[in-house]
């Protein structure tokens, strides 16, 4: 079993909604391991509805969770396509969409779109989960993604990505005023718990070297538009960054942003957290040409759009 020791920031919180972003997982995913009774806080099992109190101890079988040997099915789901040739798609990736499909949820990912769109022209023909998949967006962050329809484009695409020649920009509202328009935040990370989702900043055995490059964009009171470049691609970097820091993203509850400090902010709702991947260049991996797509305004997530236009004082 493994074990999840929660604090404070934690309390309150609904337990299938606390361990849905913790484990990234869906809410029914996570609300039918409950039911089943796989799941026990201080050794005893919870309703999905229990109100976390804090400095208690959840325990769970990551088994439960593990890819297992399932057909992957190809479903005809609506892709914003940017760019389309034989080797490659740019695509803006919506919001709770799953880059690839896990043991628990196999539909409604970009694997299965991909699926329908392209038929067997995809990349990575003996890892069914993750065809045509060179890079990964988390499933509440929105925005351009790469993927490749041969191996040979995949391996080019993921060694530019491994190596950062091929650059990718974020955007986020984040919380805090900032005392600095740019800076680098260069602390590794690690896993907060082994086999789990979560990272934190650590100079322990085992994290690794993380470096984030920030510019402030707009300045709101007790927020800004923020600008990012990862020099390094770690699972959760600038969610885990920007919170080390005192500027979480706006809504993500995993890493302390449940709420606005700023009360007229308060009431803003958000799918969680509010990051877009708004900026893609890269090499084509046959002809070299450089290419760069960054989306416009109209194309941004709607979190995005409306937290900005409440903050501008915008109707």
């Amino acid at each position: 079993m493994e074990k999840i020791n929660l604090n404070f920031e934690n309390k309150n919180q609904r337990l299938d909604v606390f361990l849905s972003a913790f484990l990234n997982l869906s809410r029914k995913v996570v609300a039918q391991a409950i039911e089943n009774g796989l799941i026990f806080v201080n050794g005893v099992q919870k309703k999905s509805s229990y109100k976390i109190k804090g400095d208690e101890i959840i325990e769970y079988d990551p088994e439960m969770f593990k890819e297992k040997e399932v057909a992957i099915e190809p479903q005809d789901i609506k892709l914003d396509i940017k760019y389309e040739d034989d080797y490659l798609i740019v695509l803006n990736k919506p919001k709770n969409m799953l880059t690839h499909p896990s043991a628990y949820e196999t539909k409604n990912t970009l694997v299965n779109a991909l699926l329908y769109h392209c038929g067997d022209n995809l990349s990575n023909k003996n890892e069914p989960f993750r065809r045509g998949i060179v890079h990964r967006l988390d499933k509440n962050t929105a925005g351009l993604m790469l993927a490749a329809k041969t191996d040979e484009a995949a391996r080019s695409l993921q060694e530019q990505i491994r190596t950062k020649s091929a650059i990718r920009k974020y955007l986020a509202i984040a919380l805090g005023d900032f005392e600095q328009d740019s800076g680098v935040i260069d602390k590794p990370l690690k896993h907060y718990m082994s086999d789990t989702v979560k990272m934190q900043v650590s100079d322990t055995d085992g994290a690794k070297e993380a470096i984030t490059y920030y510019k402030v964009l707009e300045k709101f009171q007790g927020a800004a538009l923020v600008e990012l470049e990862l020099k390094t691609g770690r699972t959760h970097q600038i969610r885990a960054h920007l919170s080390s820091i005192n500027h979480p993203v706006f809504g993500d509850s995993l890493y302390g942003a449940k709420g606005c400090t700023i009360e007229k902010y308060r009431g803003i709702k958000t799918n969680e957290q509010v990051l877009e991947s708004y900026y893609l260049r890269f090499t084509h991996p046959v002809n070299n040409e450089i290419m760069t797509f960054e989306l416009e305004p109209k194309d941004w997530d709607a979190d995005l759009v409306k937290v900005l236009k409440i903050m501008r004082g915008q109707k």
